[in-house]
């Protein structure tokens, strides 16, 4: 009996969340309909929120989320891996090939700057060096995601500068994972010495790269064969008479491979997201053959919203009234090297066009926050640095949208007349 009063309990806890939730994100997306696009609040701003509330009131207590803890932890860590498949899911490795050397200028600088941007900025606080490292990490993400989502709206996939802001944040991405690795190989292996330190971010990065590798090959065999390529869009489809897979088999696939990248991804010292996200990839280059996509993206429905309250609930309200200077500095820091090293990268294109691509890279979204948790969940950053990468990742993911549609129309006019 106690058994099943203990399910209840849970029962109800899940219940009670993915409502809060779900409200917060449609919340969220009620605002941006109302401002006609002009103010674009991602729902994940919503669902932070929503566990910034939980974590800071005696829902937590009345939930029992304390004693219920490891569920609701496990349960977030499945989302966040299963939501970085469902990135790389869009990314494939034969895409890396077609953005251009601008795309790469943009985003190499685009990594560059803002990472030593945020160490020296911490080490100028007289932070410790592995905090410094992870706000470093932080710095360096896009969030392509929402930087899409922004355009597409915008109806201005079809520029040149928006090819580029795509390209050059998918860049970001995969070099974002290698500076992760990284930095959890050095912050992990810090206590065993200098050799064992670079022994350790050693493996992770060849472990990377060495999924890179196998995801470049596959992609040139693939593209020697001609076959048609599907869009990730499409739905997920049975067996037809050109050999498609059933969607069923497809998706067993997709989970063991996400899965098993993401276990080996761990036992190489990585974050689990780091395979989840190589995974995705992988399994983006057989996209004209498996059909899937809607069936992760039912699987993130339920799971991915349990990440981010958790996140929220990480946060401390009471640090923000001892740190908001601080992350409102972190947040002016994060904007201005974003912009410039990636207005830097795409400045051979016209100074109007940088400022597009420029504001166009700086939202950091949920990459920095996922970041951000892990350094917390592993012990290497306190809650106050917590809640000011979080504090940043949110400003800058609002603060992108208006000046991107700003330097567009400045540009181009009335977008909705634009031809490319």
């Amino acid at each position: 009996m106690a058994g099943e009063e203990e399910i209840g309990t849970i029962l109800f806890g899940l219940l009670v969340l993915i409502i809060m939730a779900k409200v917060a994100g449609l919340l969220c997306e009620w605002a941006t309909r109302a401002s006609n696009g002009k103010v674009v609040i991602p729902s994940v701003v919503g669902e932070i929120v929503a566990g910034m509330v939980i974590g800071n009131t005696v829902l937590k207590e009345f939930l029992d989320l304390t004693d219920n803890g490891e569920i609701f932890y496990v349960l977030g860590q499945l989302g966040v891996i299963f939501l970085l498949f469902a990135v790389g899911l869009e990314t494939p490795y034969s895409e890396l090939r077609k953005v251009g050397k601008t795309a790469f200028y943009v985003a190499i600088l685009g990594v560059i700057i803002p990472f030593f941007g945020g160490l020296a900025l911490f080490m100028a606080l007289n932070y410790g060096m592995n905090e410094a490292l992870f706000v470093g990490a932080a710095m360096v993400a896009t969030s392509v995601g929402i930087t899409a989502r922004v355009i597409k709206d915008m109806k201005l996939m079809g520029a040149k500068e928006s090819r580029v802001i795509i390209g050059a944040a998918v860049i970001d991405d995969v070099m974002g994972l290698i500076v992760l690795s990284m930095v959890v190989g050095v912050a992990e292996g810090g206590s065993g010495g200098l050799i064992e330190t670079l022994i350790v971010a050693s493996e992770a990065v060849l472990f990377v790269l060495a999924i890179i590798f196998l995801g470049g090959y596959i992609s040139k065999v693939r593209g020697k064969r001609k076959k048609p390529v599907v869009e990730m869009g499409e739905a997920c489809a049975p067996t037809t008479p050109e050999g498609r897979t059933m969607s069923t088999s497809a998706m067993s696939i997709a989970l063991i491979l996400c899965l098993g990248l993401s276990y080996f991804a761990i036992y190489f010292g990585l974050a689990g997201i780091v395979g989840a996200f190589l995974a995705g990839m992988l399994f983006a280059e057989f996209r004209d053959k498996f059909f899937c996509q809607d069936k992760i993206e039912a699987i993130n429905e339920f799971f991915v919203p349990f990440f981010f309250l958790s996140v929220g609930m990480e946060v401390n309200i009471a640090d923000f009234g001892s740190v908001l200077v601080l992350a409102i500095v972190l947040t002016i820091v994060a904007i201005v090297t974003k912009f410039i090293g990636c207005g830097l990268g795409a400045i051979k294109m016209g100074g109007k066009s940088a400022k597009i691509i420029g504001s166009g890279m700086f939202p950091r979204g949920e990459v920095a926050m996922i970041v951000a948790w892990i350094g917390l969940d592993a012990g290497i950053v306190e809650g106050e640095v917590f809640s000011m990468v979080v504090f940043m990742a949110i400003a800058t993911t609002l603060a992108s949208p208006p000046l991107l549609s700003y330097y567009f129309k400045k540009k181009y006019g009335n977008t909705k007349e634009m031809k490319f």
